[in-house]
């Protein structure tokens, strides 16, 4: 008898099915399908059927799930792994698969490209280690430089990225300071060079991080002196006069006067360099440190309202996914860890990734997903992943050196920037 034979010869009884709008949908049925099928067999079914519904349709990659798990081992190993019958009638949904159609041309800055953020759908806006940010409308078209800073840019936050006729940003250095820039969005001719309109003194080290309340009226900053500041964004100093700096020659030009903030509160507790902070609820902060500690502050009182303790030097974070709550972060040790902080034990991570091989830079969930996020590492490498698979999506491997950040932008795409001075954009991401 031919065992090879028998095996291949082994079928399931399986019915497809999908929450995906027309023309998307297949007639209701159950089928009769090899058992040792993978997702691309299972793509290629999937795509038949679509093409005998509509004989115009193009073949798409799809995902799968089982009882809301994806596939990514063939069907007879998922079923014997999970412990479900092969005896019954399957049921399996399928999904837009997600990766990337397009590689965009590469944009090229003069150094490390540090920062980023995709957050306005209008712009990209990225920070380099040559002291300058950049406004790009898409790949290529850089519509205005950020000049100011006196060392490198080492993270970037769109403040309002709903403004109607202007946006507001903001942009941490090496050089110990913030500065905030309006960019207009009329059409005029580009690259344009503008000046911060007011500038952020208070940390006595490097400047590491910056994220933005929601209400864009205050944004926060974590240091390697070990703080995390908290500033006010209007046209005002702390005491609410409109005051300005004189001016004064620099490299033989007159630098443009300035507003000067100061901090109004400073949260004070890390034993190490701050590393990350988001600021995703009105009233708290999360700040990641090298100190392997998560940290939830008060921003009224100034107190620490929970401490996770990770074992590992923290590098990024960010607060999302289901219910807005959940914590990822990734750092010295290649896992990206996702915790969830209703759950008793918040210490232990509810969720870990382990395909990165070098230091995680930067880590970003969907903002209309529960189960999606982005990571980019050391290693060259941007992945995508969903929570309910222990494996990457798609890997991005647009890079030649490491990838420092990494975010999603107009919720198809993800932006990324590296080492090789490079910002790349995948495009054409379908996320469901």
């Amino acid at each position: 008898m031919d065992m090879d034979a028998d095996i291949d010869e082994k079928r399931i009884q399986a019915r497809f099915v999908t929450k995906l709008k027309p023309p998307y949908q297949i007639p209701n049925t159950s089928l009769a399908i090899p058992a040792n099928l993978t997702r691309l067999g299972l793509s290629t079914i999937v795509n038949s059927l679509l093409k005998n519904v509509n004989p115009e349709w193009e073949s798409q990659p799809f995902d799968f799930l089982i009882d809301g798990e994806l596939v990514r081992l063939s069907l007879d190993q998922f079923l014997l792994t999970k412990g479900i019958s092969a005896e019954k009638i399957l049921e399996i949904e399928y999904i837009k698969a997600v990766v990337p159609r397009t590689e965009e041309e590469p944009s090229l800055h003069e150094d490390w490209v540090s920062a980023v953020d995709g957050s306005c759908p209008r712009f990209i806006l990225t920070g380099c280690y040559d002291s300058l940010g950049r406004i790009w409308k898409a790949a290529g078209e850089c519509r205005h430089i950020l000049e100011g800073h006196n060392d490198a840019i080492t993270s970037v936050s769109i403040i309002n990225p709903e403004g109607k006729e202007s946006v507001t940003v903001a942009t941490a250095s090496k050089d110990q300071t913030l500065r905030l820039w309006k960019i207009g969005l009329e059409e005029d001719a580009y690259p344009e060079r503008i000046r911060a309109f007011k500038t952020l003194r208070g940390h006595t080290d490097s400047v590491q991080t910056v994220a933005a309340q929601t209400s864009g009226s205050m944004i926060c900053s974590g240091s390697w002196d070990c703080t995390i500041n908290l500033w006010r964004t209007d046209e005002s100093d702390a005491e609410g006069d409109q005051i300005s700096i004189k001016k004064r020659k620099v490299k033989n030009k007159n630098e443009e006067s300035q507003l000067q903030g100061e901090a109004f509160s400073t949260l004070v507790g890390h034993t190490q360099g701050v590393s990350s902070v988001v600021w995703p609820e009105r009233d708290s902060v999360f700040s990641a440190s090298l100190d392997h500690t998560i940290r939830r502050w008060d921003v009224e009182t100034g107190k620490v309202l929970s401490n996770i303790y990770s074992g590992k030097a923290i590098n990024c974070l960010h607060v999302g996914g289901e219910g807005s709550i959940l914590i990822a972060a990734g750092g010295s040790d290649s896992i990206l860890r996702v915790w969830d902080p209703r759950k008793p034990g918040t210490s232990a991570p509810v969720y870990q990734f382990s395909s990165h091989n070098s230091w995680i830079s930067a880590c970003k969930w969907h903002s209309k997903s529960l189960f999606h996020l982005v990571s980019a590492s050391y290693d060259g490498k941007v992945m995508l992943w969903d929570l309910r698979t222990a494996w990457p999506l798609a890997v991005i491997s647009s890079h030649e050196d490491k990838v420092l950040c990494a975010d999603w932008w107009k919720g198809n795409s993800v932006v990324s920037g590296g080492a090789d001075s490079k910002l790349c954009i995948s495009s054409g991401i379908s996320v469901q």
